[in-house]
């Protein structure tokens, strides 16, 4: 389930255990609202900024009493609320509001004691006496920004755990102080303790360092205990910390059985790549399993070994792009779908088909691309190849190496001889030299260099800089980070020069002998769409017609026609002409103008119908309209201006209008089925036939309106159905029955839908 009520980035998840039964509730963070909210309840209002840390305990263990929430925010406070029973209309609270630093990051809570850490590098301690939090304790210590704080109980005694910028994790022992202390002798040496009385009770406890554990090389910024419980809630032994570092390394900890010493017991993570370390991790409940969120966005997960306690292995997890997804594209025989975004990636998933059993799911199984632009859109050139553009004046053109079909014939369970026939011509792989920026072709005899050979060896890539030489791995289910970030790359074939701005859209006609590309653009002079061939990789013509940024290129499923929209509120379409000295010449046979135009405001997205009769045109205007006449392959020349006219009536969509796409597969009764999205993220299906020779009103029929758990948070960037019925990785008896759409989103999330046609 997607849970959607924030209308700002969310900064933090918790759960919050209930030790009497077992269940949870979910507790979520809020950005724009300052919020937070509990599920099943009203939201918390209060804090006038972004709220960043939550932490929650129940002070009961009855079902219906007391729940304690603490919340951190930039407004530079921190809040407690309570509340009392568990209806779900019974509200939280505002009980006390405490004045911070700006930059407290990281809160725990466990009755009766709130700690907090923030760039003052020291700890602060709240109690909880006669029911309200009193600041009562510092803990110095560190020496740079706090960056996480977490207790934990083992049997009578309370532990915390911090963690921040100087490398270090330091762990803080609470415990009841007796009356009178133990005699001691003379000389002796005692850890200096910190007191404290909690006058509910009248009861003193005492705080000391119990151990500072030294081990990262960089900051580490998060640290987490083991949750093991008892029936009674409290923590049993082994007691273990995680520790998540900038270092690239993930750390598990333990005391030493005998001396009690805290040592590291296992240490995971990257090695090699783009990559700045980890911001969090947690353990599984039962302590077998670590997963870690890394810089870039990406979740790595480990599992312990049965037989060796101490070997950790990368297991199959989820993964996607973390920044806005500008484009996606199913490959022609549907069996895969590639995406680029601004995280300045691009992604190839398939779906995995495990022998064993029927379940398929979808894996990314490749990163072809790693750029340092941000990458805006991609067009496939045959099935496996494709053509990208960046935030850069250059299209780079890739193709596939043998590793990567070979593993995809695994992993998807399709055979070799049914991917390619000339597998052996092809590269192994791929890899970035140092210093470089293209990725080169790595072929077999590349990597037949032993390490023992003559002095000429040492000068190959893969001696110099063996951390990032491509080297060879059988798959046979979806690979893990490590190998995406290095392993995975296809070798660049081509450059396109001739834009002089940022690259912005790019197509390729279904026989995929030309591509049309565009860059953004204020005049006319940028605004031309560029022709390239396929075949020589040459410049084949200019069309220059639109006054600003064309945002997109869509050629007609018989190639007859090239449609463009853009930024001016116009669209162009352009015939194609014969040409056997230099190729196919597109010329320009019908337009609208500042006279003709229906749309508004920008006209974001366009695309043809299957039969090549119609295309659709979305705007910002919140309008979609589909344009044409009985069949554009008899316009008689010279009349083009004036036939193509609306054959629909104006669609109000009810939001801007980012994305449309139209199935090539019709319902039963000979609709055709159109795909809208929205800005706020809507995805919206419906269908259409022309009724007459005018438009009616009857001639649109909506069909679904995806909900909020199942839609896009932010605007819906590209849309885009799978060229053939059924769905990819199933062998469907009733293939014909479904359909699939590929949409991407600026709240950086790929999404397939399965649609039944018969439905529609």
């Amino acid at each position: 389930a997607a849970l959607r009520g924030h209308t700002g980035r969310v900064n933090c998840v918790r759960w919050v255990r209930r030790r009497d039964r077992g269940d949870y509730w979910n507790l979520k963070l809020g950005k724009i609202f300052s919020c937070v909210q509990l599920v099943k309840s009203i939201p918390l209002k209060g804090h006038t900024e972004a709220v960043f840390a939550v932490d929650a305990v129940y002070q009961s263990d009855e079902p219906d009493l007391n729940l304690l929430i603490a919340s951190a925010a930039s407004d530079s406070t921190v809040r407690i609320w309570s509340r009392h029973g568990s209806e779900g209309n019974t509200f939280l609270k505002l009980r006390i509001t405490y004045w911070l630093n700006k930059n407290d990051e990281c809160l725990s809570i466990r009755l009766p004691i709130l700690a907090c850490g923030g760039d003052d590098c020291k700890i602060s301690l709240f109690i909880q006496q006669n029911g309200q939090f009193q600041k009562t304790l510092i803990l110095p210590g560190h020496e740079d920004w706090i960056r996480g704080v977490e207790w934990a109980v083992c049997g009578e005694d309370l532990f915390l755990a911090s963690c921040a910028q100087d490398c270090l994790i330091r762990i803080w022992k609470v415990c009841a102080k007796l009356k009178k202390p133990p005699e001691t002798e003379d000389g002796s040496i005692k850890l200096k303790e910190n007191v404290f009385t909690v006058k509910d009770g009248d009861t003193s406890y005492a705080v000391s360092l119990e151990s500072v554990l030294a081990g990262h090389e960089n900051w580490v910024y998060a640290v987490h205990w083991q949750p093991s419980f008892s029936k009674d809630g409290s923590m049993q032994q082994p007691m273990r910390i995680l520790s998540a570092s900038m270092d690239k390394t993930v750390i598990i900890w333990e005391p030493d059985k005998e001396s009690g010493v805290w040592l590291e017991q296992v240490r995971v993570g990257e090695v090699g790549g783009n990559t700045l370390g980890f911001f969090d991790c947690q353990f599984s409940p039962d302590g077998s399993m670590i997963i870690a969120h890394a810089f870039h966005g990406a979740l790595h997960l480990w599992k312990q070994s049965t037989v060796n306690k101490k070997e950790w292995t990368p297991e199959v997890v989820i993964s996607g792009h973390f920044n806005s997804v500008e484009d996606v594209k199913w490959d022609p025989e549907g069996e895969f779908i590639i995406s680029v975004g601004f995280d300045q990636t691009t992604r190839l998933f398939a779906p995995w088909k495990r022998k064993e059993e029927m379940e398929v799911t979808w894996h990314e199984i490749a990163r072809p691309q790693v750029h340092g632009y941000d990458l805006r859109c991609l067009a496939m050139i045959g099935r496996f190849e494709f053509v990208s553009g960046a935030d850069e004046k250059v299209l780079r053109v890739f193709r596939a190496p043998k590793n990567f079909i070979e593993n995809f014939s695994n992993i998807t369970g399709i055979p070799m001889e049914k991917l390619c026939s000339h597998s052996s011509d092809l590269p192994e792989g791929a890899t970035v030299p140092a210093l470089g920026l293209s990725n080169k072709a790595v072929f077999e005899g590349d990597m037949a260099v032993q390490p023992d050979e003559d002095e000429e060896s040492f000068n190959t890539i893969s001696n110099q800089y063996p951390e990032i030489y491509f080297q060879p791995l059988i798959l046979t289910e979806p690979p893990p980070e490590d190998h995406l970030l290095q392993n995975t790359l296809w070798p660049e074939i081509q450059k396109l020069y001739g834009h002089g701005y940022e690259i912005f859209c790019v197509a390729c006609n279904n026989s995929n002998t030309v591509i049309a590309s565009a860059c953004k653009a204020s005049k006319k002079e940028h605004a031309a769409i560029i022709l390239w061939s396929t075949t020589s990789w040459k410049k084949l013509q200019s069309l220059s017609f639109h006054n600003l940024t064309v945002t997109q290129l869509a050629f007609s499923p018989d190639d007859s026609f090239l449609l463009a929209v853009s930024r001016d509120r116009n669209w162009s379409l352009w015939r194609k002409q014969d040409s056997s000295e230099s190729g196919p010449i597109f010329t320009c046979c019908a337009h609208t103008d500042k006279n003709t135009a229906v749309h508004s405001r920008i006209i974001w997205s366009c695309d043809w119908t299957p039969d090549s009769k119609y295309f659709i045109t979305g705007s910002r205007d919140k309008k979609v309209i589909i344009w044409g006449q009985c069949d554009l392959s008899v316009i008689s020349e010279g009349n083009e201006l004036d036939s193509i006219k609306p054959c629909s009536t104006v669609l109000d969509a009810g939001d801007s209008v980012t994305a449309v796409g139209i199935s090539r597969v019709l319902t039963p009764d000979g609709r055709y089925i159109v795909a809208v999205g929205l800005e706020n993220g809507k995805i919206i299906l419906y269908t259409w036939k022309q009724s007459g020779k005018e438009p009616t009103l009857a001639d649109w029929t909506t069909t679904v309106e995806i909900d909020n758990s199942q839609s896009h948070a932010l605007a819906v960037k590209r849309l885009c159905w799978r060229h053939h019925a059924g769905r990819a990785g199933h062998n469907d008896e009733n293939s014909s029955k479904w359909l699939q759409l590929a949409s991407c989103g600026a709240d950086h999330c790929v999404k397939i839908f399965n649609v039944n046609r018969f439905a529609l």
